[in-house]
């Protein structure tokens, strides 16, 4: 299998971290693929026409994207754990989780694209509203944290974990543990996870991974 990867996304980030989750990790090549709001990446494109990474192309040649649907097509090939309940009570409540932490990944880089533009074409009003969002996803998740640590872990745990992990990736200074110590403590917790401590964010022209 053929991924287009990044070290910077938190997408492909719970892509790899589900591989690992799911024992495929040695089946997939990884190809470095730049991606950006602005630009066009043709190699990605000629895989998915919406030029977004993750991409994963199958061994039968056939490319899924979006995080989610790549991260359900390793499940169902899982040669160990599953990350997908099998009931439908169970799996709604993970996917509730997932929604929970991949919307706050989707804020995050949205808030950081808009504070990443010239000043004079920044919007004042954006910016507000992607704090003010971010800040409130954090706190939910700061109440409700040990529901999510109560069950087995699953894709709803990778996706808050992606979520939070690149709040640390891109927003250092918002310094959201300072007042969530729950939510904090939970991800350091989940940091220590060999699916997660393989996958750290890093960005290649200011460090290297740890």
């Amino acid at each position: 299998m053929k991924l287009h990867w990044s070290t910077r996304s938190p997408y492909v980030r719970k892509v790899m971290a589900a591989a690992i989750e799911t024992g495929l990790d040695a089946s997939i090549q990884t190809r470095l693929s730049t991606v950006s709001l602005s630009t066009v990446n043709a190699d990605v494109e000629r895989d998915n026409p919406l030029g977004k990474i993750p991409t994963l192309v199958t061994d039968e040649g056939v490319a899924l994207y979006d995080s989610l649907v790549i991260c359900e097509y390793l499940d169902h090939h899982s040669r160990k754990g599953r990350l997908f309940p099998q009931g439908f009570d169970q799996r709604l409540e993970a996917l509730r989780w997932h929604a929970l932490g991949n919307g706050l990944t989707d804020i995050l880089i949205l808030w950081n694209n808009e504070r990443g533009r010239d000043p004079a074409l920044q919007s004042p009003a954006h910016l507000s509203s992607y704090h003010a969002k971010t800040l409130a996803t954090l706190d939910a998740l700061e109440a409700t944290v040990d529901e999510l640590d109560r069950r087995e872990f699953d894709i709803g745990h990778l996706g808050v974990a992606v979520g939070v992990g690149h709040a640390d990736f891109r927003f250092a200074d918002l310094q959201w543990r300072t007042t969530r110590p729950r939510l904090s403590a939970w991800a350091d917790r989940m940091a220590e996870r060999e699916s997660l401590r393989r996958t750290v964010q890093f960005d290649p022209r200011l460090q290297k991974p740890a």
